[in-house]
């Protein structure tokens, strides 16, 4: 049994009928289906919802490995802590699951940003873990004339993502003096379809109180006047970058001036992880900031997410003209889509764990008998 290929599944968010029609053909992820179908191994759709969590255990527990794809806020308001306990019994069950909801807390929320300021690929960076902290931390901060982009501790598609500073005077030069609650800020959310908006300083925080709901937090980052240069995305499989994605007008795109409204963010763009120009930030992601904040966070290389992604803003040039670059994101939970040079990388890592997570219950049940 042990020298059979091993099984895996895909999992993503659905319905009832979705997971009735699912197939390997119909699914978003029928580049992935072909790519290990091409290696003779099994695997099998397997869409998820909290209402039938128990059905999709009960699939999970009969493959050797699952690869999830699940945003941290997956429809109606529903976050991922039914699903996320669902897959830790998994785990303890000996399949194989990636991305772990433990390695999306270490890696997947915007704290991440805060935890590993200091590695290099990052910027002057805030925590506030509540609204009196934010309220008495953040005015200062506006004061000094910079831009800040504030981001809630978990989610997707530019939601809870805020970008505050004071009007520039008729001289085009920022207000010194530390606002008020009254004070009027200029507000850009980065939500699809937002535009800048004028409000007190008061309203915005009332905006910001559900984000510290719980356990919520905010981050904040200092803006990064080199935006409108573009974002480059460096996806990895594990500790190597198997890809890029570049897009040049990003949902903080500042207007053109004069217009009321920034263009729309335009596609990324897909690169092999060969691209000249984004080797000198390979390197440094693979040799010094990403084993550094292995180390920082606890993450063994076999435990980083099979496919994520690093999102990176130019920062200021270096004192020798060379770019240098600030991490704004990392995303570990639904990583879609993905550069075709990715496919076949993560094919391969899936299979390695998947088959090892086998080998490992097989010689587990040895070791019991």
């Amino acid at each position: 049994m042990r020298d059979n290929p091993p099984r895996l599944a895909i999992l993503s968010p659905g319905d009832r009928q979705a997971r009735k029609n699912a197939t390997a053909a119909n699914s978003r992820f029928a580049d992935l289906f072909a790519a290990f179908a091409a290696k003779r191994i099994h695997v099998e759709p397997a869409i998820y919802h909290d209402d039938f969590c128990d059905e999709v255990r009960e699939q999970l527990i009969r493959v050797d490995g699952v690869l999830v794809w699940a945003n941290p806020i997956i429809e109606d308001g529903r976050d991922r802590s039914v699903l996320d306990s669902m897959l830790r019994d998994v785990t303890a069950a000996g399949i194989f699951v990636s991305a772990h909801p433990e390695v999306i807390v270490k890696l997947g929320t915007k704290e991440v940003l805060f935890c590993t300021r200091d590695l290099g690929w990052g910027c002057d960076t805030h925590l506030y873990r509540s609204m009196n902290q934010m309220m008495q931390e953040l005015p200062p901060r506006l004061a000094a004339g910079k831009a800040r982009v504030l981001k809630q501790y978990r989610g997707n598609g530019g939601d809870g993502v805020w970008k505050v500073q004071l009007p520039a005077n008729s001289d085009g030069r920022r207000r010194e003096k530390t606002p008020r609650l009254e004070t009027i800020v200029s507000v850009r959310h980065a939500k699809r379809g937002c535009i800048e908006q004028q409000m007190p300083l008061g309203e915005f925080y009332r905006r910001c109180e559900p984000y510290f709901f719980g356990n919520g937090r905010m981050i904040d980052q200092e803006y990064q006047e080199r935006l409108p240069e573009g974002t480059v995305r460096c996806y990895l499989v594990h500790d190597r970058v198997v890809g890029f994605g570049l897009q040049a007008i990003n949902a903080l795109y500042p207007a053109p001036p004069g217009a009321a409204e920034a263009p729309e963010p335009g596609p990324r763009l897909y690169r092999p992880p060969s691209l000249p120009e984004g080797q000198a930030l390979k390197r440094k992601l693979e040799q010094e900031w990403l084993p550094a904040a292995q180390r920082l966070l606890d993450i063994e290389t076999e435990s980083l997410p099979i496919l994520w992604d690093c999102d990176f803003l130019f920062g200021p040039k270096a004192a020798g003209g060379e770019d240098t670059y600030v991490l704004c994101e990392i995303n570990v939970s639904s990583v879609a889509p993905y550069p075709k040079s990715a496919v076949p990388r993560v094919v391969e890592a899936a299979i390695a764990q998947a088959q090892a997570a086998r080998q490992k219950r097989f010689s587990d049940r040895r070791e019991t008998v």
